[in-house]
C-alpha cells in the first residue's frame, strides 16, 4: 500500500511538473512571436488567464495601458449588457400628433441595417412600407407634415476625437437618437458609353451628389468621394472601366436623413405628404397617439457590434448607458456615457492608470486600455449568467465576423472566438480560446504595428490551443 501509494504521489507530482513546463513553453513561444525581427519596434501588451481560475499562464507589460483600436467595443459591449442587462430593447415609435405623422427615435443603431434585416428576410424599405401599411389600415390617406424627434441623444452627433479626414467614411458616421441604414448611402459607378453614371442606394433626393468620374478603357476602376461644404453635397471622383462600388457614404444629419426617406416613400405609397419634416422633442403631455413600434434587441446590436465591428451600435450603447443610468437629463451624451463605463472598469479593480474613455468604438485616439483591463472585463462577464448571450456576439475563427477567414484550420475553427482593432500603427484582438483543457481568455494589444503584426498577434492565439493540448496530452500519458 505505502509503495502503491508512493508511485501515485510521484507521478501526480510529474504531472504537476510538466503542467508547469507546457505553460513556460508557452511563455517561450509566445516571446519568440513578439521579437521576431519583423516585430522589433512594435509595442506589446499581453494577458492570458484560465477562464475558470482567473489564474494568469502569460503576462507580457499586461498593465500598459495602449490605444485598443475597436478592442474598446468588448469594454462597451460588456457595460451595456451589465447597465441595461440582456433583455433590453431599443423602441421606435410612430403615430400621430394631429394630423402630422410623429417618429420617435430610442437610439437603435439598427433601424435599417442591411446585416439585420437580411438576418430576419427583410427588404431595405420594409420599414417605410410597413409604416405606410398602418396609416392606410387607420383610414389615413395624408399627412400635414413629419415631426421627427430624436432627443433621446444629445445633438453632438460628431466626436470631437475623429480623424475629421474620415467623418464621410461608414466607419465614422454620425451617431443620432434616430439613425437608419448605419446613417450612410451606398454609391456604385457604371460606364454607359462615354459617360460614367452614378447611382445612389437607397435613392433619395436628401443627398446631393456632383459627379466627377471619368470613363476609362485600360486598368482598374478607382472612385472616391469628399465632402463639400454644404451639407450633404458629394462630390465622387476618380475613373471607372466598366464599374466600381458600392461604397458606402457617411451622410449628415441622420434623424432628417429618416424622415425625408419616410417622405419619399409614403408618397410612392399613395399616402399625400405635404409641408417639411419638423425635428423637436414630443413630450409626455403632448396629444402623440401611437400607431405602431419597431423593436431591436440588445444581442443584436451586441453581435453587430463585435461580430463585425459595426461602430455605430457601439456609439449608441455608450450613449444609451447614460441615458437609461439616469446620468443625463433625458439625453445621452458621450461624456456621461464614457463616465459610467469608467465606473464599471473601477468596480472591477482596475487601476485608472490602465485606462481611458473616450468613445464607444474605439476610432478616437485617446481612448487607453490595458491587456489585463480587457481581460478584467472578459473575466467578469464569463463568471455572470450573461456569459451565453455575449460569447455568442464574438467573431468566430473559421466561421463568421471578421475573423472568418481566418483560423480555418481543423485545429482552430470555431475554437477562437474574439473582437479585432485597427486603427492605422495599432492592431489589436482579444477574447476567449477554447481548448479541451478549458478556457483561456486572453487580450493582446500592439502599437507601432505593420503588416506583419496580425499574423503574429494571430499565432499568438493559436499558440494558446496548441500549449494547452500539448498539456492535456502530456498528463494522459502520465496517468497511464
Amino acid at each position: 500500500m505505502r509503495t502503491g501509494t508512493k508511485k501515485l504521489l510521484v507521478a501526480a507530482a510529474f504531472g504537476f511538473c510538466l503542467a508547469g513546463f507546457a505553460k513556460a513553453d508557452l511563455a517561450k513561444r509566445i516571446d519568440e512571436i513578439i521579437s521576431q525581427p519583423a516585430q522589433k519596434k512594435v509595442r506589446f501588451s499581453i494577458y492570458v488567464v484560465e477562464a475558470g481560475s482567473g489564474k494568469a499562464v502569460y503576462s507580457h507589460d499586461a498593465n500598459t495601458a495602449m490605444a485598443p483600436a475597436s478592442n474598446m467595443k468588448i469594454i462597451t459591449t460588456a457595460a451595456a449588457l451589465k447597465y441595461l442587462g440582456p433583455d433590453y430593447k431599443y423602441t421606435t415609435k410612430v403615430g400621430l400628433c394631429g394630423d402630422m405623422l410623429a417618429v420617435v427615435g430610442s437610439g437603435d443603431p439598427l433601424l435599417g441595417d442591411r446585416e439585420t434585416d437580411s438576418k430576419y428576410g427583410r427588404q431595405s424599405s420594409w420599414i417605410f412600407e410597413d409604416i405606410a401599411a398602418v396609416l392606410k389600415r387607420n383610414g389615413i390617406t395624408g399627412i400635414k407634415g413629419i415631426i421627427v424627434d430624436a432627443s433621446i441623444f444629445d445633438d453632438q452627433r460628431v466626436h470631437p476625437n475623429w480623424p475629421k479626414e474620415q467623418l464621410n467614411r461608414s466607419y465614422a458616421c454620425e451617431v443620432s437618437g434616430l439613425n437608419f441604414n448605419g446613417n450612410c448611402i451606398e454609391i456604385s459607378a457604371k460606364t454607359v458609353g462615354n459617360k460614367v453614371v452614378l447611382f445612389i442606394n437607397p435613392e433619395t433626393n436628401y443627398v446631393k451628389v456632383i459627379n466627377k468620374v471619368v470613363p476609362k478603357s485600360k486598368g482598374k476602376s478607382a472612385v472616391g468621394s469628399y465632402r463639400q461644404p454644404e451639407s450633404n453635397k458629394i462630390t465622387v471622383f476618380g475613373n471607372c472601366k466598366n464599374e466600381a462600388g458600392p461604397f458606402a457614404v457617411a451622410i449628415e444629419n441622420p434623424a432628417a436623413f429618416f424622415a425625408f426617406l419616410l417622405q419619399e416613400n409614403l408618397t410612392k405609397a399613395g399616402i399625400k405628404t405635404e409641408g417639411q419634416f419638423v425635428e423637436k422633442t414630443i413630450g409626455r403631455d403632448s396629444d402623440f397617439k401611437m400607431l405602431a413600434e419597431y423593436n431591436t434587441t440588445i444581442a443584436d446590436c451586441l453581435a453587430r457590434c463585435n461580430k463585425d465591428s459595426f461602430g455605430l451600435a457601439a456609439e449608441a450603447l455608450i450613449k444609451t448607458i447614460a441615458v437609461n443610468r439616469g446620468l443625463t437629463l433625458g439625453t445621452g451624451s458621450w461624456t456621461q456615457g464614457r463616465d459610467a463605463v469608467s465606473l464599471y472598469l473601477s468596480a472591477l479593480g482596475v487601476d485608472k492608470g490602465e485606462f481611458y474613455v473616450d468613445d464607444g468604438r474605439g476610432l478616437s485616439r485617446e481612448n487607453k486600455l490595458s491587456a489585463n483591463a480587457i481581460t478584467k472585463v472578459l473575466l467578469n462577464v464569463y463568471k455572470s449568467k450573461n456569459w451565453p448571450l455575449y460569447e455568442n456576439c464574438l467573431a468566430v475563427g473559421g466561421v463568421e465576423g471578421t475573423i472568418e477567414r481566418y483560423f480555418k484550420e481543423e485545429k482552430y475553427k470555431n475554437k477562437v472566438l474574439g473582437k479585432t482593432g485597427y486603427i492605422q500603427g495599432v492592431k489589436s484582438f482579444s477574447g476567449i480560446c477554447k481548448t479541451a483543457k478549458g478556457d483561456y481568455l486572453f487580450s493582446i494589444l500592439t502599437d507601432g504595428a505593420n503588416g506583419q503584426t496580425r499574423e503574429a498577434i494571430y499565432d499568438i492565439a493559436k499558440m494558446i490551443i496548441d500549449e494547452a493540448e500539448s498539456e492535456k496530452d502530456s498528463c494522459a500519458i502520465q496517468n497511464r
